[in-house]
C-alpha cells in the first residue's frame, strides 16, 4: 500500500471519528482489500467430532431419516438450510454446498488426518496440515504476525493432523487457547468479567512473578547465547528454531499482539459473535484477517467440552446447541468480512472429519458416516449460491457429483490462487503436491 494512500485513508477516518482507531479501521481494511497485489486469505472452520450433514446443510424433510429439524429458506431461491442456521441463511449467495463428499475413513483420528492433510496416515512420511502448506505459499516470513493461527485447536483425536509435518516447525500454527482455564477446558470455565470466553496466544505471556525488566533481561541473555550458538551451525533445524523464537519475540513485544486483544471490540460486536470460545474465536479470526494473516482456523466441537459433534446419543439437542454457536460466530464473521470489503479476498471452508449416519440409532443419535456427507466453501474465489453433488433420498449414498478430500482441498487451493499441484519436498527427497486431486471447477468463480 502506497504511503500516500495510507495517509489519505487514515486522515479521512480520523476526521470523522476524532482520531480513534476503531472507526477508521473498517475503511483501512477495505482499502487493503482493494489493493491489486493483495494475496488471498483463508479461514478454516474445523468441526471436530464430525457434524451431521442431515441436520445442517443436506436435510431430508419428510423422510424417516430426516430427524426433527425443519428447513428454512435462504437468500438463494430453492436452497435451504437447517432452521437453526438463520444468520448463515442470509449469506447463502456467498456459499457453495458440497453435498457429494465421500471418503474412506470412519475413525476420528484417521479421518481428521485425512481431511486436514489430504493424505492417509500410512508409512513414515508426516504430511503437513493444509494450513501449513497454504500459509507457506501465502505468507510473509518477515511479518510481525504469524502466517498460520489456530484458535482453540481440537488436537485430541490426532495431534499429527495439526502439525507442519515434513515442512518443519517454522510452518507450524501459532495456537490460541482459553486463558486461565483448567485442562480439559470446558467452554464456560474461562470467561472474563463480562462473561465472554477469554482467549489468548499460547506461550506469549510472562510467567507470574516475572517483571517486565526481568523478562527483558532474560531475552537479552537468550539473544546473546542464540547468536553465539548459530555462528557455527548452518543446519536447517537450527535456523528453523531461531526463526520461530524470533518471530514469537516480535509478536510478544510489538503492537501486533493487539490483534489478539478482543477487549478492544465494542460489547455489541462481541455479543453478535456469541460469548463462547467459537464465537470469540471467529471475532479474533476477523481481526487477524484484516491485519493480513493468510490462514486462520477456528475449531468447534470436542475442544468445547462434552461430545461436540460426535453425537452418538442425544443428537438433536447437541446439534441444536452447536448450530446456534456456529450460526452466531460464522454468520457474524461473514457479515463483517463483507462489510469491510474482505470477503472477496477471503475463502472460508467448513468441514469436519466425516459426517453422521442418516439413520437414527436407538439412543437418538447418529454414528460415524464417511460415505456421503457435506462440506461448505464460501467467500473469495467461490461461486456462491451453488450446490455440487446430491445424495439419495434416504441420504445413504451419493447419487450425483461424488468428490473426495483431495478435490475439496484442491478447490480450496485454487480459490486462494495457489496451484494445488505445487510440490514440497520431503526430507528423503520425495515430491508431494499440496493437494493431489483436481479442483471442482463448477464451484469456482
Amino acid at each position: 500500500m502506497k504511503r500516500r494512500d495510507f495517509l489519505r485513508t487514515v486522515g479521512a477516518g480520523a476526521a470523522g471519528i476524532g482520531g480513534g482507531l476503531s472507526g477508521w479501521f473498517p475503511g483501512f481494511a477495505q482499502t487493503l482489500a482493494e489493493e491489486k497485489q493483495r494475496k488471498r486469505q483463508c479461514v478454516l472452520l474445523w468441526m471436530s467430532g464430525g457434524p451431521s450433514q442431515m441436520d445442517t446443510f443436506d436435510m431430508k424433510p419428510g423422510h424417516a431419516n430426516g430427524g426433527e429439524f425443519k428447513e428454512i429458506s435462504t437468500s438463494v431461491p430453492g436452497l435451504k438450510f437447517s432452521e437453526h442456521l438463520p444468520k448463515l441463511a442470509k449469506h447463502a449467495e456467498h456459499m457453495s454446498l458440497i453435498r457429494g463428499l465421500s471418503t474412506k475413513e470412519g475413525d476420528h483420528g484417521r479421518g481428521t488426518y485425512l481431511m486436514r492433510t489430504g493424505q492417509s496416515q500410512n508409512g513414515p512420511i508426516r504430511y503437513p496440515a493444509i494450513g501449513s502448506s497454504l500459509s507457506k505459499q501465502l505468507g510473509n516470513r518477515d511479518g510481525d504476525l504469524p502466517n498460520y493461527v489456530s484458535i482453540t485447536p481440537a488436537v485430541g483425536f490426532n495431534p499429527a493432523a495439526f502439525s507442519p509435518g515434513f515442512l518443519g516447525p517454522q510452518y507450524a500454527a501459532a495456537t490460541v487457547g482459553t486463558l486461565n482455564a483448567p485442562t480439559p477446558q470446558p467452554q464456560n470455565n474461562a470467561n472474563d468479567d463480562q462473561g465472554f470466553a477469554e482467549l489468548g496466544v499460547d506461550f506469549l505471556r510472562r510467567q507470574a512473578g516475572v517483571s517486565e525488566q526481568q523478562g527483558k533481561s532474560r531475552l537479552d541473555l537468550w539473544n546473546s547465547l542464540q547468536t553465539g550458538f548459530l555462528k557455527g551451525r548452518s543446519a536447517s533445524s537450527a535456523t528453523a528454531q531461531d526463526t520461530i523464537y524470533r518471530r514469537a519475540v516480535r509478536v510478544m513485544n510489538g503492537r501486533a499482539i493487539e490483534a489478539f486483544n478482543l477487549s478492544d471490540e465494542p460489547t455489541e460486536v462481541r455479543e453478535a459473535y456469541g460469548r463462547g470460545r467459537f464465537g470469540q474465536g471467529c471475532l479474533m479470526a476477523r481481526r487477524l484477517i484484516e491485519r493480513g494473516v493468510p490462514f486462520v482456523e477456528v475449531s468447534l466441537g470436542i475442544e468445547s467440552g462434552g461430545v461436540g459433534w460426535d453425537t452418538h446419543a442425544n443428537n438433536f439437542a447437541s446439534v441444536r446447541s452447536l448450530s446456534e454457536q456456529l450460526d452466531a460466530g460464522w454468520g457474524a464473521l461473514m457479515t463483517e468480512l463483507s462489510d469491510r470489503g474482505l470477503l472477496e479476498t477471503t475463502t472460508l471452508l467448513w468441514m469436519g472429519e466425516f459426517g453422521r449416519t442418516p439413520t437414527i440409532n436407538p439412543n437418538g443419535g447418529r454414528d460415524h458416516f464417511p460415505n456421503a456427507w457435506s462440506a461448505v466453501l464460501a467467500g473469495g474465489g467461490i461461486q456462491g449460491g451453488s450446490i455440487h453433488g446430491k445424495t439419495s433420498e434416504d441420504g445413504l449414498e451419493v447419487a450425483d457429483g461424488k468428490v473426495n478430500e483431495t478435490q475439496v482441498l484442491a478447490t480450496l487451493c485454487k480459490a486462494l490462487g495457489v496451484d494445488p499441484s505445487l510440490e514440497n519436498i520431503t526430507r528423503i527427497g520425495r515430491p508431494v503436491k499440496i493437494a493431489e486431486g483436481e479442483p471442482i471447477e463448477e464451484i469456482l468463480s
